[in-house]
């Protein structure tokens, strides 16, 4: 449940700070959130970050966004055109 949650708010975060004009509710934020959550996490393995953030709730929060950001930015970047999802 709690990743849930943290996956939620970071995908809206991540899907406010998007210059794109971006589709969807909360279903596509909780999952664009998710694996944000999971890409975040897995380059917070490998780098210091997780070091200088903790693993605090918004040390969460805020790699979980990061990782949903880069998710948004990868998807409008290279497969917006070819997918054409409603994100």
């Amino acid at each position: 449940m709690f990743w849930l949650l943290i996956g939620l708010a970071a995908g809206a975060i991540a899907k406010a700070l998007t210059p794109q004009d971006e589709k969807g509710g909360w279903v596509s934020s909780l999952i664009i959130g998710i694996i944000g959550a999971w890409v975040g996490n897995f380059i917070a393995a490998f780098t210091p970050i997780r070091l200088l953030i903790g693993n605090a709730l918004l040390g969460d929060l805020i790699v979980a966004t990061a990782g949903a950001f880069l998710v948004l930015w990868v998807y409008h970047k290279y497969l917006a055109d070819k997918l054409n999802l409603p994100i």
